[in-house]
């Protein structure tokens, strides 16, 4: 199978990750296709499986861990587990398109740990611990509680910054997007 690079962006919640995956995704000629990743948590909002996530009960997760069909996974917080299903990725390098990911801390590592050369490993860091909580409380999606659980996984979570390929500190969304597209581009087309 003719292999396609894969881009990596992780980060703290709230770090504006998914906007600029977003945003990079709209650019044809990076010609990437995002990993819907597989999860065991409950759907939120307009959430769509198979569009958002691949929705799996913690039992049907378990299995698939045990049956070695995820490239990546973690229990993120307690039975709620994320992960990167080896099939997903296939399906993408088989369409020609190189995979992008909207990725935990820890799974981004594992990624680039076992593709490190076809792995573009990116670090989207907040301007500070304080925006980022007033991020997630714009989002109205979660609890008072759940939002300092996040923040709290965050100070974990920025230290691991420098295991990044590059980190791209976002307190200007227009200059982060544009920093993240130019980094894409010079890895895709190196």
């Amino acid at each position: 199978m003719n292999k396609g690079k894969l881009i990596v962006f992780s980060a703290p919640s709230g770090s504006g990750k998914t906007t600029i995956v977003r945003h990079l995704l709209g650019i044809e000629d990076l010609n990437l296709e995002f990993s819907i990743s597989a999860t065991s948590r409950e759907k939120r909002g307009n959430e769509i499986n198979a569009k958002d996530y691949y929705f799996l009960s913690a039992k049907e997760f378990k299995s698939k861990i045990k049956n070695d069909e995820f490239l990546e996974w973690e229990e993120v917080y307690r039975d709620n587990f994320y992960g990167t299903l080896k099939t997903e990725v296939e399906r993408i390098w088989a369409k020609g398109k190189h995979v992008i990911f909207d990725i935990d801390v820890s799974g981004g590592l594992r990624i680039k740990r076992k593709f490190p050369e076809e792995t573009l490993a990116i670090f989207v860091k907040p301007p500070s611990i304080d925006e980022l909580k007033i991020r997630l409380k714009k989002r109205k999606t979660e609890s008072e509680d759940k939002i300092n659980m996040r923040v709290a996984k965050a100070s974990a979570e920025l230290a691991t910054a420098p295991l990044f390929d590059v980190i791209v500190v976002n307190d200007n969304l227009d200059n982060a997007l544009e920093n993240a597209h130019k980094l894409v581009r010079d890895f895709i087309n190196h």
